[in-house]
This record gives C-alpha cells, sequence and structure tokens, in this order.
C-alpha cells in the first residue's frame, strides 16, 4: 500500500520532516505539502504543493482529500492551536499532532503549569498567573528573587523575559505594565543549562530522542534578543557533553508522567529543561518538533520515519528509535538585523550541492526566477553530521564559508570547543564538583 503524506508547514523544521519522508524505504510513499509560504527544499521532494494558510483547516483538509491523504504530520504550533489537527482526523486522515486541547500544553502557558500542578508532573517551577498587569507587576517587585515573564500564549519563542539575565526587575515591570498581552505566568528563574529531548508519542506509548541544545540569543556569547533559535546541537551519545546519563533519564521520567497524565496525546512531545542543582526542571512543553532541533534529530534518525507514523496510526507498538551514533551542529542563517529589524531581500549563495558535506534546510524564503533571496524571517540552516560535535560544527562552517554571508548573519560560535567547555564548567559550578 502506498502512503500519501501530507505536511503541513513551510519552515526549515518542516523540510527535515519532507525529508525524512522522502527517504523512506519500507514503504512507497507520496508526499504532498502545504504551507503559506513556497519553501523550495520542500517542492523539490512533494509531489504537489497548496498554498495555504497553516492555520487554515478548512481548504488544508480539502486538499488532503484531493490527494488521497492517509497520513499527515503538521509541523507548526500555530496549526495545532488552530485545530487542524482535529479537522483531519474528522475527516479520516491520521494527523500525527496532538487535537487543539492536547496542544494546550504549548500554546497555553497557564494551562501548561495548571496541568503540571494537577497531574503531580515533577519538575515546575514556582510559579503564578495574572490577569491584571498591575497585581503581576506588584508580585513581580515582591517576589524574593528572579523570575521568567512569559506571556500565556504563543509569541514565536521570542515574548519571555528573564528578570537577572535579559533584562532588570524595572524593566520587567515596564513589560507587564506595557505590553499588549493580557496573561501573564510569572515562574522562579531556573538557573543552570536548557535542552530539550523530543518524544515520539501515539497511544499511551513515547520513544525519545537524543537530547539537543538550542541557541535562543541573537548574538556570539549568549547576547542579545531572543530568537526563534538561531541553532544547536548533539552529541554522539543520548545525552549532552555537560550532563549525565542519570540526568537524561530523570528528564525522560517527567516525558513519562505527562504522556501517562494525557492518554490521548499523539504526536511529537518535546520536553524544554533547564538542568539545574536540583536536576531536571521544565522551562516549558511544545507540542510539535522543535526548529532548529528537528534538524539535530531527524538526519540521524535510522528507523524508518514513515513506519512510525503508520504504527501510530494503526494503535501497534511504536517500534524502537535507532539512532546513528553521530553528533550534529545546526546552525541558521538569518538576515542583518533579525529580530528587531531584518533586512530582506539578500541573495542566497547556497544549494543542496554548494553545502557539501553538510544538509541543507531552506527556511522563510523567497523563490524568485533569478534565485533564491532572504525573508524578515530565519533564511536557511546548515547541519554537519560526524563522530564528535567539534568535526560536525567543521563541516557546517565549511558549508556557511560557500554560502558567503552578505546580507546574512550566523552564530559561530554554536558547537565549537570553547563554548561546549564553558557549558561544562558551568554546570561544574552549579553542581558543585
Amino acid at each position: 500500500m502506498t502512503e500519501t503524506v501530507l505536511l503541513v508547514g513551510g519552515g526549515g523544521r518542516e523540510h527535515a520532516i519532507a525529508r525524512a519522508v522522502d527517504t523512506s524505504t519500507a514503504t512507497e510513499t507520496e508526499l504532498y505539502a502545504c504551507a503559506s509560504n513556497r519553501n523550495p527544499g520542500i517542492t523539490s521532494l512533494a509531489d504537489g504543493f497548496e498554498t495555504v494558510s497553516e492555520t487554515d483547516a478548512d481548504p488544508i483538509v480539502a486538499y488532503a482529500e484531493d490527494v488521497g491523504a492517509t497520513l499527515a504530520v503538521i509541523g507548526p504550533e500555530s496549526a495545532l492551536e488552530a485545530g487542524v489537527a482535529d479537522a483531519l482526523d474528522e475527516a479520516g486522515v491520521y494527523a500525527f499532532g496532538p487535537q487543539e486541547a492536547e496542544a494546550r500544553i504549548e500554546t497555553d502557558k497557564a494551562f501548561q503549569r495548571e496541568f503540571m500542578d494537577e497531574h503531580s508532573i515533577p519538575g515546575c517551577p514556582d510559579y503564578a498567573v495574572f490577569d491584571d498587569a498591575e497585581d503581576a507587576a506588584d508580585y513581580i517587585r515582591k517576589y524574593d528573587g528572579d523570575l521568567a515573564i512569559k506571556p500565556q500564549g504563543l509569541t514565536g519563542g521570542k515574548g519571555v523575559r528573564v528578570i537577572g539575565d535579559q533584562i532588570t526587575e524595572d524593566e520587567g515591570i515596564e513589560y507587564v505594565l506595557e505590553s499588549d498581552y493580557e496573561t501573564f505566568v510569572l515562574e522562579e528563574r531556573l538557573v543552570g543549562e536548557e535542552f530539550t529531548v523530543q518524544a515520539f508519542v501515539a497511544d499511551g506509548q513515547y520513544r525519545v530522542s537524543p537530547a539537543v541544545q538550542d541557541h535562543k540569543r541573537a548574538y556570539e556569547g549568549d547576547e542579545g534578543p531572543n530568537t526563534g533559535g538561531m541553532g544547536s546541537y548533539s552529541d554522539a551519545t543520548f545525552e549532552l557533553p555537560f550532563m549525565t546519563e542519570s540526568e537524561y533519564t530523570d528528564a525522560v521520567s517527567i516525558i513519562d508522567a505527562v504522556v501517562e497524565a494525557m492518554p490521548d496525546y499523539k504526536g511529537i512531545l518535546y520536553g524544554q529543561f533547564m538542568l539545574t542543582s536540583e536536576g531536571p526542571r521544565v522551562v516549558e512543553f511544545n507540542a510539535r518538533f522543535g526548529d532548529p532541533e528537528a534538524m539535530n534529530t531527524l538526519p540521524v534518525l535510522e528507523t524508518d520515519f514513515v513506519d512510525i507514523l503508520v504504527a501510530a496510526r494503526e494503535g501497534e507498538e511504536l517500534p524502537d528509535l535507532v539512532f546513528s551514533n553521530q553528533a550534529t551542529v545546526c546552525k541558521y542563517a538569518v538576515p542583518d538585523g533579525y529580530p528587531t529589524d531584518p533586512e530582506a531581500g539578500a541573495k542566497v549563495q547556497i544549494d543542496e550541492e554548494s553545502a557539501g558535506e553538510a544538509l541543507l534546510f531552506y527556511a522563510s524564503v523567497d523563490e524568485r526566477d533569478d534565485g533564491i533571496y532572504t525573508t524578515t524571517s530565519r533564511s536557511f540552516a546548515v547541519v554537519g553530521l560526524a563522530e564528535t560535535i567539534t568535526s560536525a560544527e567543521a563541516i557546517a562552517e565549511e558549508a556557511l564559508a560557500k554560502a558567503g554571508e552578505e546580507g546574512l548573519r550566523v552564530r559561530h560560535d554554536i558547537g565549537k570547543a570553547d563554548l561546549l567547555q564553558k557549558r561544562i564548567d558551568h554546570m561544574s559550578e552549579i553542581r558543585g564538583d
């Protein structure tokens, strides 16, 4: 039987998913995609493409039915919040992505913390929810310690402000008083090293992937505003260099508790953790693959991706996930001025052939008759794969050198030995080693 897969979304994460479907060998597949933008990496792999908003369920369902989709994979969180998975499921197209009610674990930060409280999910920080800005400001003034200030809903990874790290207490008070956001979750600031674990979930089962560390800050040395993610790395093991095997296992036990408490969940459950002196604590959960973390995880996944989707749809036991023993380093090229004042229109001087040993994933680009150009969002990512993080980083850098940097900016420090050692030293200090 041919499996016809519909991919919803047009970013770098979705390009990685498209590649995973395209390289499936256990099952004959066809791939169709729909998104608001035409990602040239996705369209080169897809048998068909429809331009449609990722949050507009009706035309997505219509396209799924038109192409005879038997499976769907939903990339962006905005589509999950809009109930696209619900609509596809109702139409008889199995969507590998949580329905709107379960996706609230990402889309509603107040729900996320209250859910953790209600089900005694470990790793939850102290928090309080406010729908009155003056009350939130007063809480900040009186709180004994630093706080993370989080708008309740989706912010594209750019809405959180952390007192004592990014801003002062006075700036935090100004943020809640002058922001357009209506509801805030104020949480104790967690200190340590962040990492993520992405799990494939269906029918109360889950299978986990290697830990990844993303780099949210815009500039080298972890400076500047938060972004959607400037790049990330994973090791040849499931752990990262600054963590122990037991610390990784402790993070997985938190995912286990969430899956047990949410038996109808299906899709990817992404746990973002802070490794603290007390072990892993939960920064947040996401209800889909990370971007860029999907570009670290999927290229080293040796288990057939479509086989996983079919097992989930059929209610069968999920296959054990096998990953190649390779480290990965992903680096995003973004337009000059990103994220505060991005300048679009630079020509992208790289393609899959010129990327050499690295994998190339397009994100938000404008394909014209004479080439591919940047927009105001992240442009493309290159991913190096090798036996060590250092070697993978060198492969990514070689590809970026061929791409050039006119009109583009890159965080070159991601995956470099000195930054890795800084992470290791930081955790040793926190643990009191």
